[in-house]
């Protein structure tokens, strides 16, 4: 028994190591249902192509770049302290071998270096993609809208085959450390087909400024990327709440981490969100009805999950859904029926307090022995005014100092009974009220959904559109961003985004196999212009510099949700970042 035992054992873990070598090893993209367009590349003399390219477009995969003359060098400006990006593109008339890269560490001229450790080129894979709606907006599409490929995935292996007429793009990052001496730096990245055939060799520069960004944790800039344990279980292949689940999930949610992620999603029931992703979410709590009516409380899961996510440095808030789910239905276990069994109560009813009252004292309780009250919000998300009061008051009336949160529209009556509130970016919060929320120490942030064509983060979207939420935040007033979601992956994430009514990526901003997007990176690099902007915006107020907060003001201006329809979200940040860049 005991041999049968640890063949068995050797068997699971062999079949979890095989699944994580799936997601994160080689894979083939989904055929472009577009046809080629052969006019480009005929056009083409017969070879290679190398050239810098805008992170601004994502480049069709099989269209000839228009790319002339072509870019050898690439320039930036960076904080110590901050990640910049660019990319470059390989295409040609002819199949290529497989490509890899090898890059120099970056010099100034007096010897001062930036390691080659902190420089990485990755290549982008293109993912299937649909569009936006006959309205404009993300929700409601039909299933097989407009499908194409888009590039957005930036994978981690090392080496890709090109076939001919193909565009392969490749996404190079450089992260400045913060010790690093003002000056600029200069390097390289050499281009190889096969074992060590080297064909071209890019150059560029970055000039590192007398300014230091924070390392990620100390952001103040309040990031919400709301997450999955359950898609990481079920495309790993592994067992949730086992230790190798939460091995598995440790570089995915230390990566939300580097973005300068500040809550934890947790749920209190059963399927909050009325199975609107592909993996359902449990509860993290198991109900227990005993024989004689009372009610126990099992916290394992919520522990353990609390616990690992504040490991990984997100610790500022946990944010348990829902007690409004979609579908007013809350799972337990009934020892008396020896089964798991359900009501369906809204709130208001006696049925709905009975049902929750108990619970939140309970909860209270365990969260203030874990040391975590103080964190905690109880979450509704897109609820009427009229429940959210009605939840309110069982909530307050279990312990008046449990902490609230909404994401949802902007309602007056109950704005202070909110610890945590993140309104539709269609919304409007006067001044006096924001600068009352902030002054009590109170979180407001806003969301983008489906709902919006832009601003958003689809998979189609422009790119610049993800660094412009974090100015938006900064033109308002507002602490940070909410996002669903972070990783409520697909049937087939790696290579189709598409998924339900909703248009393509808007449950997930990461893949599978620690991937992340041009839509994840750009918009951390929003986050490091917020924290930037609020830097420079705190020294002009030391220093009484009030000229250059009218003109910080008035760059800021150019944020307007209302006017992004008739502007170019990409040419309103370089027109704003430069000047930025003479304040």
């Amino acid at each position: 028994m005991k041999v049968k035992f640890t063949l068995l054992l050797l068997l699971f873990y062999s079949t979890v190591a095989l699944a994580q070598s799936n997601v994160g090893g080689p894979y083939q993209e989904l055929a472009d249902p577009k046809p080629v367009e052969l006019a480009g590349w005929n056009a083409l003399k017969p070879g290679v192509y190398v050239s810098f390219a805008s992170t601004d477009i994502r480049y069709g995969k099989h269209n000839a770049p228009a790319i002339a003359p072509l870019q050898s060098r690439w320039q930036a400006k960076a904080w110590k302290g901050e990640k910049v990006h660019t990319q470059f593109l390989v295409w040609a008339t002819r199949n290529l071998e497989p490509l890899s890269f090898e890059w120099s560490k970056l010099q100034d001229d007096k010897g001062h270096t930036i390691p080659a450790k902190s420089i990485s080129a990755n290549f982008v894979r293109y993912v299937m993609a649909d569009g936006l709606n006959s309205e404009g907006g993300g929700c409601g599409i039909r299933p097989g809208l407009d499908s194409s490929l888009v590039e957005d995935v930036i994978d981690r292996v090392r080496s890709l085959p090109v076939n001919k007429n193909t565009t392969q793009p490749v996404w190079l990052s450089i992260k400045v450390p913060a010790n690093t001496v003002e000056g600029t730096y200069r390097g390289y990245v050499k281009i190889s087909e096969g074992k060590n055939k080297y064909f071209s060799t890019l150059y560029y520069s970055v000039q590192v400024l007398n300014h230091t960004l924070p390392e990620p944790a100390q952001w103040k800039f309040h990031l919400d990327l709301w997450q999955n344990p359950y898609s990481v279980s079920r495309v790993h292949g592994v067992e949730a709440w086992s230790k190798v689940h939460f091995d598995v999930m440790r570089p995915y949610m230390q990566m939300l981490a580097n973005a300068g992620q500040k809550a934890i999603t947790t749920t209190l029931i059963y399927d909050p969100w009325n199975s609107q992703t592909y993996d359902i979410y449990g509860s993290m709590v198991k109900w227990t009805r005993n024989t004689d009516g009372s009610w126990s409380y099992d916290y394992s899961a919520f522990d353990k999950w609390v616990s690992f996510m504040m490991s990984t440095g997100i610790n500022k808030m946990i944010n348990c859904y829902s007690m409004i789910p979609w579908n007013l239905k809350f799972y337990y276990y009934d020892k008396a029926l020896g089964k798991d069994t359900m009501i369906i109560a809204k709130p208001g009813s006696p049925a709905y307090e009975a049902h929750w009252r108990p619970m939140l004292v309970n909860f209270a309780s365990h969260l203030k022995a874990k040391g975590w009250f103080n964190k905690t919000t109880i979450a509704m998300d897109e609820r009427s005014m009229e429940d959210m009061q009605k939840a309110i008051a069982v909530i307050k009336s279990a312990d008046k100092d449990f902490k609230i949160s909404l994401a949802g529209n902007y309602h007056p009556e109950i704005e202070k009974d909110l610890f945590d509130y993140s309104v539709a970016s269609n919304q409007e919060i006067d001044q006096a009220t924001m600068l009352s929320r902030r002054n009590s120490g109170l979180n407001t942030t806003y969301y983008t959904c489906c709902t919006e064509g832009h601003p958003n983060t689809f998979t189609f979207s422009a790119p610049a559109e993800s660094v412009w939420l974090a100015w938006h935040a900064a033109y308002k007033g507002y602490d940070g961003y909410l996002r669903w979601a972070y990783n409520c992956w697909t049937k087939d994430p790696l290579r189709d985004t598409r998924f339900g009514s909703w248009s393509s990526g808007d449950a997930y901003l990461v893949y599978p196999g620690l991937r992340s997007s041009i839509r994840f990176e750009r918009l951390i690099e929003g986050i490091q212009d917020f924290e930037k902007i609020n830097a420079l915006k705190d020294g002009f107020i030391k220093s009484d510099q009030q000229d250059k907060l009218l003109q910080l003001k008035s760059i800021l201006e150019g944020f307007d949700i209302r006017e992004l329809k008739n502007k170019n979200a990409a040419e309103v940040l370089e027109t704003s970042r430069d000047r930025l860049s003479s304040l």
